[in-house]
């Protein structure tokens, strides 16, 4: 009975050297991963972290082993960026069982974290960083290829079927110009033969939507392009079953803008507004109010409508090129408008309720 327990106790003892061996390979593995790899033990205390990871954390190794999480925070080399991103990941593992995050970070790269955890980890938790900037740059890249692939060759088959009427409106409007005249209107001919020029460019722009255009800039009051805004709208708007409303105020502001651009995307704005007015059917009088705001450096133009408001997955779509709830729709009219509007140094931004109506509201940098 003793020799038999002697010998599996000397099996033992020499089985233990092979397994240290195996161990250290594995760490050695570990420690050479292209991937930070981070391990906390049940108590939360950092048991092992790889070479990776500290050149990720920017600290050395050895001031970080033994520690917990708020004793790492805590670290007086440890960036204000890099805190805050730990804290976040740290709530929404703890708090919302979220395995996966995609995070940022100060220098642009992305990076996919992994939080293993559970039964199989004995209640350790384990974090593996990886760098995929370069996957990302793939994905948006083949992402906006097809998308101006596609946009090419849609504006390249409809360009030739929208001048051709436009050139024949044009010659009509110059010869009963005369007569406008005699009538007194010769405004409605400078505003017709405006607008079709103004059609000609933004075809010209469509065809061109692929190459980055600098705005041709001057320098215009925001009161002044929105009152010629709603000249040109308030007629379709009745027709439509819905008011529009301009509070005009005193304060003399001026933006330098591209203005056939500007005008574009507000054009585009209100006649979204219509169309989720008209798709209510009646149900109560639709009004598009329209007002400034002035704050600091900035004039903030807001569209807002009554209508039937978006939920949220379209709000998060909502300036993806070729993205439409519209029939009809192209998808590429909030998309130009948002390059517009980015290429003036200004930004959009939406609010909206499904049922509560939508705000619009775009940001230029005044003179």
């Amino acid at each position: 009975m003793i020799s038999e327990f002697q010998e599996a106790l000397l099996d033992t003892v020499g089985a233990c050297p092979s397994t240290q061996i195996a161990n250290n390979k594995y760490e050695n593995v570990l420690e050479n991963l292209d991937s930070g790899i981070m391990l906390f033990d049940s108590d939360g205390v950092l048991t092992f972290i790889n070479v990776q990871m500290a050149k990720l954390l920017e600290l050395p190794r050895s001031s970080l082993a033994g520690r917990n999480l708020m004793q790492i925070l805590h670290h007086p080399e440890l960036s204000r960026f890099k805190k805050k991103k730990i804290m976040r990941i740290y709530k929404e593992t703890i708090f919302h069982r979220k395995r996966y995050h995609e995070l940022i970070d100060e220098y642009g790269r992305h990076w996919l974290i992994t939080v293993t955890y559970g039964d199989q980890m004995d209640g350790d938790f384990l974090f593996s960083v990886k760098d995929v900037s370069d996957y990302k740059q793939i994905e948006q890249t083949a992402y906006q290829n097809d998308k101006l692939a596609m946009l090419g060759r849609i504006s390249a088959s409809i360009a030739h079927e929208i001048r051709n009427p436009l050139t024949a409106i044009r010659g009509f409007i110059q010869l009963l110009r005369p007569h406008l005249v005699e009538l007194g209107r010769d405004e409605y001919a400078r505003i017709i033969l405006t607008e079709i020029d103004r059609a000609n460019d933004i075809i010209y722009e469509f065809l061109n939507s692929s190459k980055p255009s600098a705005p041709q800039k001057t320098a215009v009051s925001v009161m002044g392009l929105l009152k010629e805004v709603v000249m040109l709208t308030e007629s379709e708007a009745l027709m439509k079953g819905c008011q529009i409303a301009l509070d005009e105020n005193d304060e003399l502001m001026k933006v330098s803008i591209d203005v056939k651009q500007i005008k574009q995307v507000i054009l585009n704005m209100i006649k979204n507004a219509m169309d989720a007015i008209e798709s209510i059917g009646g149900e109560r009088e639709g009004c598009i109010n329209i007002h400034t705001v002035l704050e600091g450096n900035y004039v903030h133009i807001c569209i807002e409508d009554n209508g039937l408001g978006m939920d949220h997955n379209t709000l998060a779509r909502l300036f993806d090129p070729f993205f439409t709830t519209k029939e009809s729709g192209t998808g590429l009219g909030l998309a130009v408008s948002y390059r517009i509007i980015k290429n003036h140094g200004g930004f959009i931004h939406v609010d909206s309720k499904h049922g509560s109506g939508t705000q619009f509201k775009i940001t230029l940098p005044v003179v």
